[in-house]
C-alpha cells in the first residue's frame, strides 16, 4: 500500500483505571511525552490507550484487577481520529455488569469484532521476557501482529484454541475414567486438521516478509554489524498434522493433553550465531526487542494501510547514546505515526528529544494526576 492513512488518539479519558481516578486528556497527534517519578502512572496511561485497542490490559488480563482499589467499576474513553472519520470507542469493566466494549455508543456483540480496527504497538521493560521466557509470549507475538490484520486468521486461531481446548479435556476424562473412544477424539482431530494448516501457511508467509524489516530496524538502531537473526519452528515443518497426532497419540493419552501441533511453534532468536538470551549484553537484548516491535509497527503498516500507534515506556532504558539516539531519529520522522513516551526526567527527555528537532508536548504525571504543559 503506497497510501497511508492518518490514524490518532486526540481524547482520552481515564477513570478508576489502576491508579488513575479521573483524567480528560487532549493528545498531540505527533509525539506526546508523559514525564513523572516511578510509580506515578505513566505506565498506566499506555496501558489505558492499549485497552481502547485491543479491550485487554498489556500487563494483566483480569479485569478486576485492573479496577483502581476501594472503587467497583473502570471505564476508559478515546476519540480516534481514522482517516476522515471521528470514532469513539469506550470500555468499562465492572463488577456487575463485566466488561462493554463500546465503538459510537453501539456495543460489540463479539469482542472480537474490534480486534485491529484501531492498531496499537507497545514497547515496555517487560519485552524482554519474549527473549528469555517461554514459548507462549513468542506466539502471543506473532498472533497479535498477524491478527491485526487478517480476519481469517484470528477466526482460525480462536476456533483452534477452542477444539484444542475440548481435546484436552476429552485426554483428561479418559485417563480419569479409564476408557477410550476413538470416535469422540476424532471430532476434535478433525478440527485441529482442518485448522493447522490455515494458521501454519499465514505464520510461515509472515515471517518470510518480517525477518527482513526487522534485520533492517536492528542495524538502525544499533549501528553495527552484528548477525541478528530469527527461526520459526513448528512441527508442521517436519510433518502434516494428521500424521502428527496419530504419531503423538500414545503421549497425549499419558500426559492428557496434546503434545504436538502449531500451539508448540517457536521462535529461536540469535545474535553471531549463539542463543541471545545466553550471549548478548542488555543493550543488544533491548535493541533486538525494540526491532521487533519497530518492525511489527512497519508491517501492520504495510496491510492495513494506517500508521499504528506507537506506545513507548522507558524506550531508552539499557540502551548507550549512540542507540538512543538512533532511536529518536527513527521515531521523529514521518515513517512513525502517533507516539507516546514515558521518561522520569522531563530535562533528559527534552535532551534527547531536541536535536532531532521535532515537535513534542510534555505531560505531567504525578500521583495519577496528569497536566499538560
Amino acid at each position: 500500500m503506497a497510501y497511508f492513512g492518518t490514524m490518532n488518539l486526540q481524547r482520552i479519558k481515564i477513570n478508576n483505571f489502576k491508579n488513575i481516578s479521573d483524567v480528560k486528556l487532549d493528545l498531540s497527534a505527533k509525539i506526546n511525552c508523559l514525564v513523572g517519578d516511578n510509580g506515578t502512572g505513566k505506565t498506566n496511561f499506555l496501558d489505558a490507550i492499549y485497552y481502547l485497542a485491543f479491550t485487554r490490559s498489556y500487563f494483566n488480563h483480569i479485569d478486576n484487577q485492573n479496577i483502581k482499589h476501594n472503587e467497583n467499576f473502570f471505564l476508559v474513553e478515546g476519540k480516534f481520529l481514522k482517516k476522515d472519520d471521528i470514532s469513539s470507542v469506550k470500555s468499562s469493566f465492572s463488577a456487575e455488569k463485566g466488561k462493554t466494549v463500546k465503538l459510537n455508543d453501539k456495543k460489540h456483540k463479539k469482542l472480537s469484532d474490534h480486534f485491529g480496527m484501531f492498531p496499537v504497538v507497545m514497547i515496555t521493560p517487560f519485552d524482554i521476557d519474549l527473549i528469555l521466557d517461554g514459548s507462549e509470549l513468542r506466539r502471543n507475538f506473532i498472533d497479535s501482529i498477524i491478527a491485526q490484520y487478517d480476519r481469517e486468521y484470528l477466526i482460525s486461531l480462536i476456533n483452534y484454541k477452542k477444539s484444542l481446548l475440548q481435546r484436552n479435556t476429552l485426554l483428561k476424562k479418559f485417563a480419569e475414567n479409564s476408557f477410550f473412544d476413538k470416535g469422540m477424539l476424532e471430532i476434535w482431530d478433525y478440527k485441529l486438521v482442518e485448522l493447522s494448516p490455515i494458521i501454519y501457511n499465514k505464520r510461515k508467509a509472515f515471517f518470510d516478509e518480517y525477518i527482513d524489516i526487522f534485520d533492517e530496524y536492528y542495524k538502525k538502531i544499533s549501528g553495527t554489524n552484528e548477525n541478528v537473526n530469527i527461526e520459526y519452528k513448528s512441527d508442521l515443518q517436519e510433518s502434516d498434522i494428521e500424521t502428527i497426532l496419530k504419531n503423538s497419540l500414545k503421549k497425549d493419552l499419558a500426559i492428557q493433553r496434546t503434545s504436538a501441533g502449531i500451539h508448540k511453534d517457536d521462535l529461536i532468536f540469535t545474535i553471531n550465531g549463539y542463543q541471545l538470551k545466553k550471549t548478548a549484553s542488555q543493550g543488544q537484548q533491548k535493541t533486538f526487542v525494540t526491532s521487533l516491535k519497530f518492525a511489527q509497527t512497519n508491517f501492520i503498516k504495510e496491510h492495513t494501510g494506517f500508521r499504528p500507534i506507537l506506545l513507548l515506556d522507558d524506550i531508552f532504558d539499557k540502551l548507550d547514546n549512540n542507540r538512543v539516539e538512533n532511536v529518536v531519529n527513527l521515531v521523529s520522522d514521518n515513517h512513525f505515526g502517533q507516539i507516546f513516551i514515558t521518561h522520569t526526567d522531563k530535562e533528559k527527555l527534552e535532551e534527547i528529544l531536541k536535536p532531532a528537532k521535532v515537535d513534542f508536548s510534555i505531560i505531567e504525571v504525578d500521583s495519577g494526576n496528569f497536566k499538560t504543559l
